[in-house]
Parts: C-alpha cells; sequence; structure tokens
C-alpha cells in the first residue's frame, strides 16, 4: 500500500484541507503549494459534491464557489496534475462515492495512481459497504481511509482492523465546523483503537487555532483542520497564500510540541 502510515511514525501530523477549485484553478494549485512548504504533512483535497452529509456550511459555501468555477472530477485531477509539478507532497481525496461511481471506480482509482494520490476518504461509504470499492482500490495502491466517530460503538474494532493508512477519527457529532469543545469520549474511542491496530488515528471535525491542535494531537497521531483553512482562502485576497503559510506554521509548530 502507500507510505501514509510511515508518515506518522516520528512526529504528529498536520493534514490540512481544501476544497478543489475554490475559488479557482490556479489558487487552489498555489494552496496545496503553500500548505506543503509550510508544514503540511499531507493534503485532503476536496472533490466538490452537490449533497456533502459530512460538511458544514463553510465548506458548503466552498463547494458552491467551485462550481461557480466549473468544477468536474477531471479538473480535480488537473489540479492534482500541475500541483504535482511543484510538490510531491502525499495528498488524500475526500469524496463521496457517487462521485467516483459516476466515473468509473476502476477508472478513477486508476487516475488517482497515475497521480500518486495516496488515499481516499468516503464519508458516505459505511463499513459494510465498503468491499463494493476496497478492492479496487488495493489494486492501484490507494489506501481507504475510514471514518470512526462518536456513534461508531461496537463497529470500532471491526473498522479499525480493516484500516490502512491511518484513520479519520470524527472528534463529535454533527458536521465539519469550527468548535470549541470535543467529545470527552475522544480518548476512550482512541485506547479503543490502538488495542487492535497500529494503524495511527488523526483527529477532525472542528479543530481551529493552535491550542486545540496541541490538545488533540497529544492524544492522537495527526491533526486534520478543514474549515478554518478554508475561510483563510475563502477571503481570496492578495495575501492569501501569506496567510495560509503563517496560520500551517502555527498548527505545524503547535502540535511538534507534543511529538
Amino acid at each position: 500500500m502507500t507510505n501514509l502510515k510511515q508518515i506518522f511514525s516520528n512526529k504528529k501530523a498536520f493534514i490540512p484541507f481544501v476544497v478543489a477549485d475554490d475559488p479557482d484553478f490556479d489558487t487552489t494549485v498555489d494552496s496545496i503549494v503553500t500548505l506543503a512548504d509550510n508544514g503540511a504533512d499531507i493534503v485532503e483535497l476536496g472533490i466538490p459534491f452537490s449533497d456533502p452529509v459530512a460538511d458544514g456550511p463553510v465548506i458548503q459555501d466552498a463547494d458552491l464557489r467551485a462550481f461557480a468555477a466549473g468544477v468536474n472530477t477531471d479538473v480535480v485531477f488537473d489540479i492534482v496534475e500541475k500541483a504535482r509539478l511543484q510538490t510531491d507532497v502525499p495528498i488524500i481525496f475526500l469524496t463521496y462515492l457517487n462521485i467516483a461511481f459516476k466515473y468509473g471506480y476502476e477508472k478513477f482509482c486508476q487516475k488517482c495512481q497515475d497521480l500518486n494520490i495516496s488515499g481516499l476518504v468516503i464519508p458516505d461509504l459505511p463499513y459494510e459497504e465498503h468491499q463494493e470499492l476496497k478492492p479496487i482500490a488495493n489494486e492501484h495502491d490507494i489506501d481507504l481511509i475510514p471514518l470512526i466517530a462518536p456513534t461508531s460503538g461496537e463497529r470500532i474494532e471491526k473498522i479499525a482492523q480493516t484500516a490502512t493508512g491511518f484513520i479519520y477519527m470524527v472528534s463529535s457529532l454533527g458536521v465539519t465546523g469550527v468548535r470549541e469543545d470535543f467529545s470527552t469520549q475522544l480518548k476512550n474511542t482512541i485506547d479503543r483503537i490502538k488495542k487492535v491496530t497500529d494503524v495511527p488515528v488523526a483527529i477532525s471535525f472542528g479543530i481551529h487555532s493552535p491550542e486545540q491542535a496541541e490538545k488533540l494531537a497529544a492524544i492522537a497521531d495527526g491533526v486534520i483542520i478543514g474549515s478554518a483553512v478554508v475561510k483563510i482562502i475563502a477571503q481570496n485576497t492578495a495575501n492569501t497564500q501569506q496567510d495560509l503559510a503563517d496560520y500551517a506554521k502555527s498548527i505545524k509548530d503547535a502540535i511538534a510540541v507534543k511529538a
């Protein structure tokens, strides 16, 4: 499989999220490169979707801006191809299953492999249905990264035991977006995961400040930050890339304390 697991081996990983083609093609390429150059260990690139059930208002608005720019799946692949001229940072896609299904699982995974996409996060693909895609992803050396949430209950161990790359730990109930409080059960859930697998766990949903990142990195192997990054891009000013760079450095410095 990929080298995603190894990325976490000697540090806490910082995984920022950006929406592809928000607000346009070149900005997304620049944002991927900026984040990679300023501390991102993995970049998560969201493929805009009409019904993003896991995403809150900030990312929904970013999807709408991308649709206005004319985004489609081929445009997303083109963005990655151009970014690859400047960075070899590991990239994963956050997508919804219908996008890959409509494109064709085999064709989609082959294109991902060609562009060195390391993994797929698919919020609406439940554990019980993951075999629909996992064998094809495996054939193309792509990790199918599972989500575990506070509501996963008795399924936690089953999901964790089949995980590759890393596990996407949802911090709290609801959709993405900035939060001040996180589930008190996070550490207990991560402890359960660690009893059955050595696959790293990265926490997502709601993290926005260096202080939060530092606190959550203490109990996990990495942090995923989406809405706070997307908000910076949404400002769409002449300082956007510098603001992204400064923010990425602040998060990386914060979690390095816990490495």
